[in-house]
C-alpha cells in the first residue's frame, strides 16, 4: 500500500460511521444509505487521487470535502426519485448497563419525542444540529460544507436549536392535553 492509499484508509476509517450515519438520517434506509455512503467515498477517492497532483487544488479539510459530496449525493438521490424526506435517529443508543428499565423507557420516550421533533425542523437546522452536536463539527467544518461563514453558521445553529427547542414544547404540551 503507498502513502496515498495509507492517507486515504485513514481518512476512511475516521469518517465511514459518521458519513453513513449523516445519509442514513436523511434516507432513513439501511440499503440506500450504504450505496451513497459507498459512492462518497469513491468520488473521495478519485478526488484524493487528482489532489496528489502538483497541479491540482489540495484537499483542506477531508472532512468538510466529505460531508459536502455526501450531501450532494443525498440532494441527487431525491432529485432523481422525487421522494419527500423522511428521518429516523435510530443510530442513537442507550448503551449504559446500570440504567434500569424504567429509566430505560424514559429515555427511549424522551428520544422518540426528539427523533420527531427533529422530523419537524427545517432540513438545514436538522443537518447542523446533528453535525454539531452528534457529529461533534466545529462551526469552521460546517462552515465549509454548506460554503457559509462561520457567524452564519452560528446564526443558524441558534435558530436551530430555538426551533427545535419551540417543536419540543409543541409537543409536549400536545402530549399533556391529549
Amino acid at each position: 500500500m503507498d502513502n496515498l492509499q495509507r492517507k486515504f484508509s485513514a481518512i476512511y476509517d475516521k469518517y465511514i460511521g459518521k458519513i453513513y450515519r449523516f445519509i442514513f438520517i436523511k434516507v432513513s434506509s439501511q440499503e440506500i444509505a450504504e450505496d451513497l455512503t459507498s459512492e462518497t467515498f469513491l468520488r473521495a477517492w478519485e478526488a484524493f487521487k487528482k489532489s496528489s497532483n502538483p497541479h491540482e487544488q489540495k484537499i483542506e479539510n477531508p472532512s468538510a470535502f466529505l460531508y459536502q459530496i455526501a450531501r450532494n449525493l443525498v440532494i441527487d438521490y431525491y432529485r432523481e426519485k422525487g421522494r419527500f424526506q423522511t428521518i429516523s435517529a435510530e443510530y442513537v443508543q442507550i448503551a449504559d448497563p446500570q440504567i434500569d428499565l424504567e429509566e430505560k423507557a424514559i429515555a427511549r420516550s424522551d428520544l422518540t419525542t426528539i427523533r420527531a421533533a427533529l422530523a419537524d425542523i427545517k432540513d438545514d437546522y436538522r443537518e447542523v444540529i446533528v453535525w454539531h452536536y452528534i457529529d461533534d463539527l466545529k462551526i469552521p467544518e460546517i462552515a465549509k460544507i454548506i460554503d457559509k461563514s462561520e457567524g452564519a453558521v452560528r446564526v443558524m445553529l441558534h435558530r436551530a436549536l430555538g426551533s427545535l427547542r419551540r417543536t419540543l414544547d409543541n409537543k409536549k404540551t400536545v402530549i399533556k392535553s391529549g
